[in-house]
């Protein structure tokens, strides 16, 4: 059982940066991916990374702003990012699974979310 824990969302004005945390309670030979919920909206694919990091995928929406790394010495995965705007407003959640993709479907593990709001 792999237990995740987000942190570093809150209040950013636009054009902003924020570093998302996603720390792992033991060693995480898992794709790691983020994926994010406004309100109202289904839950959206952002970014996600092989289990050693030499692959990352991104949404178009998200491409150039954003920088998903890992560092697994650390057993923690981060999301940075840049150039935020009003519709990047969200929670934010990291999940783990066995490969990186933008299917939530594919991913066994989840975090409880951290809350990213950007002000116009």
């Amino acid at each position: 059982q792999v237990q995740l824990v987000e942190s570093g969302g809150g209040l950013v004005q636009a054009g902003g940066s924020l570093r998302l945390s996603c720390a792992a309670s033991g060693r995480i030979f898992y794709a790691m991916g983020w994926f994010r919920q406004a309100p109202g909206k289904g839950r959206e694919f952002v970014t996600a990374i092989s289990w050693n990091g030499g692959s990352t995928y991104y949404a178009d929406s998200v491409k150039g702003r954003f920088t998903i790394s890992r560092d697994n010495a650390k057993n923690t995965a981060y999301l940075q990012m840049n150039s935020l705007n009003a519709e990047d407003t969200a929670i934010y959640y990291c999940a783990a699974g066995l490969s990186a993709s933008s299917d939530y479907g594919q991913y066994r593990y989840w975090g409880q979310g951290t809350q990213v709001t950007v002000s116009s």
